[in-house]
């Protein structure tokens, strides 16, 4: 029905006024949200995203993430990538005014060396790839490196391995924290053998730490699976929450695969003042350029908030 039907059919005169402003509001929404605009939040895609429209080289297709409208990237394996790669990476988002979301700490916590042990070869490992990554953070001007603490000790109390890896996790933050850079704890949902999987769980450790340069990482798609209610408990720990990473679930995918409101829940981050990175830290679901071009849709779908 056409707005002029609409109001001569009501016969409510009033009712015109308060449909202007609506029909303004909406138009402007529009025009906010064109293709190339930045989001409203700073989602980070990954390397590979885009290739089929990018190609395969990594500084093409962030030059292209740019195009579409993105203002970070992530990349968990840039440890692995050469020093001269890792360079070109920096320079070029500083170029473009993008920034650099997390990467994985080389052995940071893994089921072969559990910093919830208390074994002091285990807790060297940590602290090596703590000094590796203060090196290819500054390369990419980096500010959050992501850690797991590993497995359970199965044969030691919950009390002593959460106190385990307190002391480790201490250990890192000493180490990075005069280089600015914030270790973020991520609970995950992979397997009920991994010692960190409970929001409020890496809240009493982060607390415990003590330190800016040790909080959580807030993934959305393993929370989703361990725990649910996910606006409130991100609430309840809000002060140790330093990143987000999303993925609807279940399978893994883009937002509005799945089941997770995700519209209401970036607009409670953004309501937040949340003016962090948004990792995309999934896969898709359709392949080549109709994915890309579905994946970005649904990002501009859940960003219209």
């Amino acid at each position: 029905m056409k707005r002029s039907d609409f109001i001569k059919n009501s016969g409510l005169l009033f009712g015109s006024s308060l449909l202007a402003p609506a029909v303004s509001q909406a138009t402007v929404k529009e025009k906010d949200t064109k293709l190339g605009d930045p989001f409203r939040l700073d989602y980070g895609p990954h390397q590979g995203m885009f290739s089929a429209s990018a190609g395969k080289n990594f500084l093409d297709e962030i030059k292209y993430m740019h195009d579409l409208g993105f203002r970070s990237i992530e990349d968990n394996g840039m440890p692995g990538r050469t020093v001269d790669e890792q360079r070109k990476v920096g320079e070029l988002l500083a170029k473009l005014g993008m920034r650099m979301g997390v990467f994985v700490v080389p052995k940071g916590g893994n089921g072969a060396n559990t910093l919830a042990a208390g074994k002091q070869e285990h807790i060297d490992i940590f602290l090596k790839g703590c000094r590796d990554s203060i090196e290819v953070a500054k390369r990419v001007n980096a500010k959050w490196i992501t850690v797991v603490p590993g497995d359970y000790e199965r044969r030691l109390p919950i009390g002593v391995q959460t106190a385990n890896v307190i002391e480790g996790l201490k250990r890192g933050a000493e180490l990075l924290e005069p280089h600015g850079i914030t270790m973020v704890l991520e609970p995950l949902s992979d397997t009920p053998d991994l010692f960190l999987r409970f929001t409020d769980q890496a809240y009493e450790i982060c607390k415990a730490v003590n330190s800016p340069s040790c909080k959580i990482l807030y993934d959305a798609y393993h929370q989703q699976k361990n725990e649910g209610n996910l606006i409130n408990f991100m609430d309840q720990c809000w002060s140790e929450i330093a990143y987000v990473q999303v993925g609807d679930n279940p399978g893994r995918k883009e937002p509005t695969t799945g089941e997770i409101n995700y519209k209401n829940v970036f607009k409670w981050l953004h309501n937040k003042g949340y003016k962090g990175i948004v990792g995309m830290e999934h896969g898709m679901s359709k392949g080549g350029k109709e994915g890309e071009d579905a994946l970005v849709k649904a990002y501009r779908e859940v960003d219209n908030f």
